[in-house]
Formats: structure tokens, C-alpha cells, sequence
């Protein structure tokens, strides 16, 4: 049994899978200055809370660090940031899930300070994908619905979500006049590349 200072430490989730991007209204790439966090040990199950390339089980109310190869790992970190995931990095572009990560004390001399992790599930499905209906941004491949007073939601291309795709972003671009004439709909997707071209389905 390992014996890392923060092995068992539970993550506290308080949105798992993240809106931003997801309408118009709400741009999926957070400004602001925040820098990555850097590990204070080597990298390695117990040695920096969620580091990197480590794992987590999934749960209902709490995620906990487990070892990759393990039975109980689900989805490994992609990225890793402290601060508020409002004003800091955005995650990669296909992350499935968002972890917020609440200051947390040891029982020792460490802490684990507040912080958000980017999750990619070891195995299918992945959100995140392009058309795959989830995840904290909304990228070219993905389609939408209208979910009332001029927003949008995700939801799967094939069909298999709860509510049926109209429309599909199909590109991404810098501004609205470099969409190609077929667009049906603007969605907001943050980045350099701002406004995400779809046509309906």
C-alpha cells in the first residue's frame, strides 16, 4: 500500500462538466493570468495531488487519486492549473470533464491548494470529442440545440442525447463574415479562432 501525503485525498466537485462555451452568451476559453502548478516532488500517484498524468476514480459527491493501473481509475489529468478555472488557462480542447479542486489540508506540513484538473476518461465515451455532446468547450464537429432565450446546449450528433442536434458547427473562425453562406447560427466559442460557424442538421 502506498503512503503518498496526499493518497485519499478527496476532490470536492463543484461542477463537473463545465458550460462555458456552450451558448453564446459565455466564451469557453477563461482569460486571465493564471499559471500552471507546478509539482513540489517528483510526479507519480501520492507525490502532487492530481498531478499531470495522474488518475482518478469517479464518484457521485467526491473523486479520489488512485493509481492509473488500478481497477478503480477512470480518466487521467491532461492539465493542471491553480486559481479559479473563471480566470485561469482554458483546458485542452477535447477534455471530457473539469475537476474543481478545493484547498485541502494534509494533516502535515503540505496542502493541496485550490485548482482546477482537466480529465480525459481512460475509456469511451469522451464528451469531449467533436460531436461527442459534452465537455467544457464547444468545438468545430459538435452540434447544439436551443435551449431557450437565445442560448444553446451540446448534445450528441448521433442522436443518442437526450434532446435531437440542430445544428452542427461546421468552422471556426475570427469573425462572423468569414462564415461560409450556409450558416444557420454564431456560437460563441472563445480562442483565436471566436465564432463557430453551424448549419442546421
Amino acid at each position: 500500500m502506498r503512503s503518498g501525503r496526499f493518497a485519499g485525498v478527496a476532490v470536492a466537485v463543484a461542477a463537473v462538466l463545465l458550460s462555458a462555451g456552450c451558448r453564446p452568451s459565455s466564451s469557453g476559453e477563461p482569460a486571465g493570468g493564471a499559471r500552471p502548478s507546478a509539482s513540489r516532488t517528483a510526479s507519480g500517484y501520492g507525490a502532487r495531488f492530481l498531478a499531470v498524468g495522474e488518475c482518478s476514480s469517479f464518484g457521485t459527491v467526491s473523486f479520489t487519486e488512485v493509481p492509473c493501473g488500478g481497477e478503480r481509475a477512470a480518466a487521467r489529468v491532461t492539465a493542471r492549473y491553480d486559481g479559479a478555472v473563471d480566470t485561469g488557462p482554458a483546458c485542452p480542447a477535447t477534455t471530457d470533464f473539469v475537476l474543481h479542486i478545493g484547498a485541502q489540508r494534509t494533516g502535515g506540513a503540505g496542502a493541496v491548494p485550490p485548482g482546477y484538473a482537466c480529465m480525459r476518461n481512460l475509456e469511451p465515451p469522451h464528451p469531449g470529442d467533436p460531436g461527442g455532446g459534452g465537455g467544457p468547450h464547444t468545438i468545430v464537429g459538435d452540434c447544439v440545440y436551443g435551449s431557450g432565450h437565445g442560448r444553446v446546449r451540446e448534445t450528441a450528433c448521433d442522436g443518442s442525447g437526450p434532446h435531437r442536434p440542430q445544428y452542427e458547427v461546421v468552422r471556426a473562425v475570427t469573425a462572423r463574415d468569414r462564415c461560409p453562406a450556409s450558416t444557420a447560427l454564431y456560437v460563441r466559442l472563445g480562442g483565436a479562432q471566436p465564432v463557430g460557424c453551424a448549419t442546421r442538421v
